[in-house]
């Protein structure tokens, strides 16, 4: 056979198809006996290592578990031991003096609730990072995306954080309480309650003030320490200073001992002197150390037994009624007026004759 005949038969031989081609050789025995080789081979090398992989993230999340559970209920304990201190204080003239059984309770179960949520936060955190480092994961990427989305969070919900920081400092600072009376600034009235968040005030009129912690830039607490109850009382200036000194003392002695004033005034009452001395009247002026939140009853009393001892004194207070004897020693303000002239009236008879005489006018041409 020559060439060409060879190069045709070969050109005309149909080549074969796609859906003719070799079909894929079935798995034998032996392929499965050999992958199940590699397999058991694979993990008799790695079984150790995930082994400690498994029984070190089993150990981590253990001991989390365990001093997370510990610490709280050590958080627990103290606040629980806070808390029967004041009850056991509350009731005594301490507890009412000085305690608020209350105001204590509240703050202490705050302070316990964020302990416990920073310890657990805390003690979750660092495990997770733990367990994650054990499968070798490298922990930077994620702590710089954590600190981008923090940084993010933390410009978009500053005024929450503010907020809270603002209360925890307040609640660890003790600044106030509940049944203080402050002046937040913004409000002013008695606490009713004291968040992390936002403080309630009850106002003089009945209504509740939130008043958001971050806002709060000065805080005056009228309850903390003494409150001082300053009384002006004002007399004419013809009154003799020694008595009216001797009563105001003598008011001064008897209040200090009669109860409950006794208890609610922390210092002697002292007469300060004149305060001021005008043309109509004198200040004398009275000041004394109070319970706190007690100033202005204490003001009110003393301004009651005042009056009552200047009534029986005969000293009047400027403003008041004059006395019988004033009224009978006046002189008569008519006395010194004159009568009305006859003169002052140009129709009367005088007044014509005292009239000067006119010379006639010459008539006119």
């Amino acid at each position: 056979m020559s060439l060409t005949a060879l190069s045709f038969a070969g050109a005309a031989s149909p080549s074969p198809s796609p859906s003719q081609s070799t079909p894929p050789a079935v798995p034998t025995l032996q392929d499965a006996q050999e992958s199940a080789t590699n397999a058991a081979t694979w993990v008799q090398q790695n079984w150790s290592t995930w082994l400690t992989i498994g029984l070190r993230v089993l150990l981590i999340l253990v001991v989390a578990a365990v001093l997370r559970v510990m610490v709280r209920r050590a958080i627990t304990k103290l606040i629980d031991r806070m808390t029967r201190t004041v009850q056991a204080v509350d009731g005594t003239a301490l507890g009412g003096l000085l305690v608020n059984a209350e105001r204590r309770r509240q703050r202490s179960q705050a302070i316990g609730s964020v302990l416990r949520s920073v310890a657990s936060f805390l003690i979750l955190g660092t495990a997770a990072l733990m367990v994650l480092s054990t499968f070798q994961i490298n922990l930077a990427p994620l702590l710089a995306s954590a600190g981008v989305a923090g940084v993010a969070i933390g410009f978009g919900a500053r005024n929450l954080v503010t907020d809270f920081l603002s209360g925890v400092f307040m609640i660890l600072e003790d600044q106030y309480g509940v049944g203080d009376s402050i002046d937040a600034g913004v409000a002013s009235g008695e606490v009713i309650e004291v968040g992390l968040r936002v403080t309630k005030l009850r106002g003089d009129n009945g209504e509740i003030w939130y008043v958001r912690n971050g806002e709060v830039k000065r805080i005056g607490n009228l309850s903390q320490g003494w409150a001082t109850a300053g009384v002006d009382v004002t007399v004419r200036p013809s009154e003799d200073l020694d008595r009216v000194k001797a009563t105001l003392e003598a008011v001064a002695e008897q209040m200090s001992k009669d109860e409950p004033w006794n208890e609610r005034l922390w210092g002697p009452i002292e007469v300060l002197g004149l305060d001021s001395v005008l043309l109509e009247s004198m200040v004398v002026r009275l000041t004394a150390k109070t319970m706190p939140g007690k100033a202005l009853s204490v003001e009110r009393e003393l301004r009651w037994r005042i009056k009552r001892a200047f009534d029986e004194a005969g000293i009047r207070i400027v403003g008041g009624l004059p006395t019988a004897e004033a009224l009978e020693a006046a002189p008569d303000p008519a006395a010194t007026v004159a009568a009305p002239s006859v003169y002052s009236n140009t129709a009367s008879p005088q007044a014509e004759a005292a009239a000067p005489i006119t010379s006639p006018r010459p008539p006119a041409r």
